[in-house]
């Protein structure tokens, strides 16, 4: 049974410290045509959960806790079961969006998550928030960045929990060590590769400084 990524855009709003903006997101679909796992349930459970279709959805990975990428969690999880899977370090983003329902298990820099055929290694990258995760898997060539890495640069520090310096060390030691053929498959926007975006980084360094 081939494993397979199917890619779904949800549309709303993200909000923090004061200001609210309006957003695309991408939500991941990975698996096989009986299970499957959800990467960032951002927005609108229906359409994911309709995506998913009759499938099993075992885990709703959360790359990070920003309120655009967590909202339609638990409402997702209720509707299917699934386990929500956060980093321990998001917890004071997640409260923010949902103060009385934690997420059910937390993320750890290098466990696997299983499903219909992917195996997603955690992969902890703080900066963008101190809980930020990315998830690869060698045997599809592909790592999901969340807000951590984008096409052009790395995702925003210039608000709460966020760390420029900090999204940089991850870049660099833990996502550009990645072979240059891994597509990256982000939390906003288009996807590139680890090889298009690996020449920039002291570009990026000199424009964040």
């Amino acid at each position: 049974m081939a494993t397979r990524i199917e890619h779904l855009v949800t549309s709303g709003q993200f909000s923090l410290d004061g200001g609210t903006w309006d957003v695309d997101n991408n939500v991941w679909i990975v698996g096989d045509d009986h299970e499957a796992i959800v990467i960032d349930a951002a927005h609108d459970a229906d359409a994911i959960a309709e995506a998913v279709g009759n499938r099993r959805l075992t885990a709703i990975v959360c790359t990070h806790a920003h309120n655009d990428h967590i909202d339609a969690a638990p409402a997702l999880a209720e509707r299917t079961g699934a386990t929500i899977w956060l980093h321990h370090d998001d917890l004071p983003l997640w409260k923010q969006t949902h103060p009385d329902r934690e997420p059910d298990a937390w993320l750890v820099d290098g466990q696997t998550i299983e499903a219909g055929g992917a195996d997603l290694r955690v992969v902890h990258t703080p900066g963008h928030a101190p809980g930020a995760v990315c998830l690869y898997d060698p045997g599809l060539g592909t790592v999901f960045t969340g807000d951590t890495l984008f096409q052009g640069g790395p995702g925003a520090t210039g608000r709460s929990f966020s760390h420029f310096p900090t999204i940089i060390d991850s870049i660099r030691d833990r996502l550009l060590t990645l072979p240059p053929g891994t597509t990256v498959r982000t939390g906003h926007g288009d996807t590139t590769t680890i090889g298009a975006e690996a020449p920039h980084l002291e570009e990026w360094i000199t424009r964040g400084h």
